[in-house]
């Protein structure tokens, strides 16, 4: 017979699952290895008080001292403490918090139960069906010549089709000629990297918060990265204007800030292309989920205030899925032929039947469907983790909500890395804000947060993952 603690008053109070045979004679290293799974594990985190031996003996059917000497064997190897007066505990050991991976495609760090690591959307909701429609409708109505090696800028159908709903959704002036399809965000900063290096551009202007990947790539290209001051406003665009250092590129997400949420304010934006006008710099614009906002309509893009000046970067990989690999540029006509040399003779990097099935999918109507459903399950979602917080972390405030697939939850100060840890415990995969701060980011007082990414998990793991968050929370 199998007793479990989920079955009993101790284990009911510590909501766990501790299964013992209470027969026989490995029954000490049964319990000792329930006990230290648990811990190891998570169920059991850091401080939480355990049953008197008395109890837990009762409880299982078995011998005190069979429990006295499981606890004593875990209190020599370190997982538990026992002190007079104040019982037996799980013991503060130090643990490696999985480590956020810096890119927009990352993979759950293994051996977590729950990832809310930003950057990733719900890949179970990816429409499966709807996509296999599609992509059957543009096989079969595909030209022979497609199957060849093709435009080094990418389809006609996709360039056409995403000249249509970018100037529909996002308010970017796009021609399909000033359109290159690439593999991706990072391949399309690659290939601007390269651009920018042969024009002879050494600085580059970045925001405080954003992904090291992102400033590693320009910093492979030959290019030095400055991160611009971040206050209450955004990224203060204007200092731009002093002219130290002498950049000859800035890179932004001004529809939603990557990571801290917020919109470029309007006078910055107008400060940033002040700048680009009168210095004959470029302006990249990351609109990595711009499609997602849920308190007005979507900020348009800062490439419409000036299409000759602004290198516009789009991907499939939040509306959809990031193993696409499908992003797109949208090209001042004074940059393309250079980002076509730097990409090649041919379209080599981006798969043809996926470039034409998404245009399918656009014309069809099916992406604007799926977008719309996209994003009423995420302010769904949102609005669970904002209700969850007020009700069980009040001192926690989360920011940047208004858009997205993340939030970022403000924390008392002093507790972002002891908060991160007590996720590791409960094998939750969260991201500490000070790991998206440039390291020659302007000397401030640390704000402590965490950024969580609340569109990663499944529908059916989303509450149980907002229940594992809120019990690492102060």
């Amino acid at each position: 017979m199998v007793e479990s603690w989920a079955t009993s008053p101790s284990g009911q109070a510590l909501g766990i699952d501790l299964h013992v045979e209470p027969t026989g004679s490995g029954l000490r290293k049964g319990l000792t290895d329930a006990l230290r799974d648990a811990v190891r594990g998570g169920r059991l985190a850091p401080g939480v008080r355990l049953p008197s031996s008395r109890t837990l003996a009762a409880d299982l059917g078995i011998a005190r001292n069979t429990v006295a000497d499981a606890y004593a064997d875990l209190v020599a190897e370190g997982w538990l403490t026992a002190r007079q007066g104040s019982g037996t505990r799980v013991a503060e050991r130090p643990v490696e918090a999985p480590r956020p991976v810096p890119a927009r495609g990352h993979r759950a760090p293994a051996g977590l139960r729950y990832d809310l690591h930003p950057g990733t959307p719900d890949l179970s909701s990816f429409p499966r069906a709807e996509w296999l429609k599609a992509s059957r409708r543009a096989l079969n109505a595909a030209p022979n010549d497609a199957l060849g090696y093709g435009d080094a800028r990418g389809r006609i159908e996709l360039r056409t089709s995403l000249a249509g709903y970018l100037a529909r959704a996002r308010g970017v002036h796009a021609d399909p000629d000033r359109i290159v399809i690439c593999s991706g965000f990072v391949h399309g900063l690659m290939l601007l990297g390269e651009v920018l290096r042969g024009r002879g551009v050494r600085d580059v202007a970045v925001e405080t918060y954003g992904l090291d990947i992102h400033w590693n790539i320009l910093t492979r290209s030959g290019l030095h990265t400055h991160p611009l001051p971040f206050d209450q406003l955004g990224t203060c665009t204007d200092e731009l204007a002093t002219g130290e250092p002498d950049v000859g590129a800035a890179l932004l997400t001004p529809a939603h800030q990557f990571p801290m949420g917020g919109a470029l304010h309007p006078d910055r934006r107008t400060a940033v292309v002040d700048w680009a006008r009168r210095t004959g710099g470029l302006i990249l614009e990351d609109d990595y989920d711009g499609e997602f906002r849920y308190d007005r309509q979507p900020v348009g893009a800062l490439q419409g205030l000036d299409p000759d000046r602004v290198v516009y970067f789009g991907t499939a990989s939040k509306s959809l899925a990031p193993g696409l690999r499908l992003g797109w540029l949208v090209l001042p006509p004074s940059v393309i032929g250079e980002v076509i040399e730097a990409k090649g003779v041919a379209d080599w990097s981006c798969g043809v039947l996926d470039q034409l099935t998404l245009a399918e999918f656009i014309d069809s109507g099916a992406y604007d469907r799926h977008v719309r459903g996209a994003r009423l399950r995420y302010r769904r979602r949102r609005d669970q983790l904002v209700d969850a917080l007020a009700e069980r972390a009040p001192d926690v405030h989360p920011t940047g909500i208004a858009a997205g697939l993340h939030a970022v939850l403000q924390l008392p100060p002093g507790t972002e890395q002891s908060v991160v840890r007590a996720a590791a415990w409960q094998r939750l995969g969260v991201s500490g804000l000070s790991s998206f701060r440039h390291e020659a980011a302007p000397a401030e007082p640390p704000v402590d947060a965490l950024v969580v990414g609340y569109g990663t998990p499944p529908d059916h793991a989303w509450a149980s993952a907002l229940e594992a968050l809120c019990r690492a929370l102060p």
